[in-house]
């Protein structure tokens, strides 16, 4: 059977609908991967793309369109909601079928190596990819972002796997890369109906995983013995997460990273946030999923609440529906399952 890796690489783009064109036929070219998703986001400026092939067709398709990001987007004139360092920001591979994270490490050591080396950006290893363990996660190596690449640039340790250590002029035009392995990650937006993004920051630290540095009497961060922030925890196990406004809908969202669906479910998300929210006097009225999500996540939410509402079924497209409904995710834009369940598609 035929070995199928899925990328998901973000871009620092999602309004020149021309740029965003470009980047998807520049995937669609190549031959043995399918372009499966586009999904861009004007207040982020960022659209996520997804697709899904063979190894090395996925590692020429993610170089391509990487090069094409790199000739149009221009990061010294970005700005957008969303955190990011590059013009492609990162390029995750994702085993589907047939294939271990072991390879897919493999894929981002060679997409890593390609792209510093044909189109001169940094480019850092994550996730599973990871060299160190203090570049894990991608927050940690994207921490200062983009502004802060020319000062990170002069310090060793953050210099990255490949490409240049200095801060060039391609660097300061396309900045830089993050490429890893990973489990599958869904992007998960639960939307608040207050317009005050410090509110939904509020829900973020108690939610995601790394939660807060934690504080002493007179507001100062705690620091143990080796100087490292002493930070309480959230709730929410192998989750990210970040407070957005959203102008073109004048609302907030807590911005989540559902890590390990496993381990941390899109229902279980939802309910955390909902009842952070109330706490806090205002509501969540539903939520979004950015990019595509796999069945099993759905049909997992929708037993939860089949039996939290009682409802005898057993048909996954039945789960999947009352998933839907529950969760709110047709406030936004309409949830088409066809077009966002990577297993309807592949």
């Amino acid at each position: 059977m035929n070995k199928i890796v899925e990328c998901v690489p973000n871009f620092s783009e999602g309004r020149d609908e021309k740029t965003i064109q470009a980047i998807a036929d520049s995937i669609s070219a190549v031959k043995g991967v399918r372009l499966l998703n586009v999904e861009p986001d004007k207040d982020y400026n960022r659209v996520v793309v997804t697709f899904a092939g063979e190894p090395s067709a996925a590692v020429e398709a993610a170089l391509e369109a990487t090069k094409t990001a790199c000739d149009r987007i221009d990061m010294r004139n970005h700005k957008g909601e969303h955190p990011r360092m590059g013009a492609t920001d990162v390029v995750p591979f994702v085993p589907v079928s047939n294939i271990t994270m072991e390879e897919c490490v493999q894929l981002a050591n060679q997409f890593g190596a390609m792209a510093a080396e044909q189109l001169g950006i940094p480019v850092y290893l994550y996730a599973q990819a990871a060299r160190r363990a203090d570049r894990k996660k991608l927050p940690d190596i994207r921490a200062g972002e983009y502004e802060a690449l020319p000062s990170k640039l002069k310090d060793a340790k953050w210099y990255p796997e490949f490409g240049p250590k200095e801060y060039t002029d391609r660097v300061a035009k396309s900045g830089a890369t993050a490429t890893g392995a990973r489990f599958f990650l869904i992007a998960y937006n639960v939307n608040l109906t207050t317009s005050d993004v410090k509110l939904a920051d509020e829900i973020a630290f108690r939610v995601r995983e790394s939660g807060r540095p934690k504080r002493n009497d007179e507001g100062k961060v705690m620091k143990d013995e080796n100087g490292k922030t002493i930070r309480i925890p959230g709730t929410l196990r192998e989750t990210q997460a970040k407070g957005i406004f959203m102008d073109a809908h004048q609302i907030t969202q807590v911005s989540m990273n559902l890590l390990n669906y496993l381990i941390t479910g899109i229902h279980t998300a939802y309910e955390e946030c909902k009842k952070e929210a109330q706490s806090l006097g205002f509501e969540v009225t539903g939520s979004e999923i950015v990019g595509l999500v796999p069945k099993d996540a759905l049909v997992m939410a929708g037993k939860f609440y089949a039996e939290k509402t009682k409802q005898r079924i057993s048909d996954d497209g039945q789960f999947i529906d009352l998933a839907i409904g529950q969760l709110g995710l047709s406030q936004l834009a309409p949830f088409i399952p066809e077009k966002k369940i990577i297993d309807l598609m592949i």
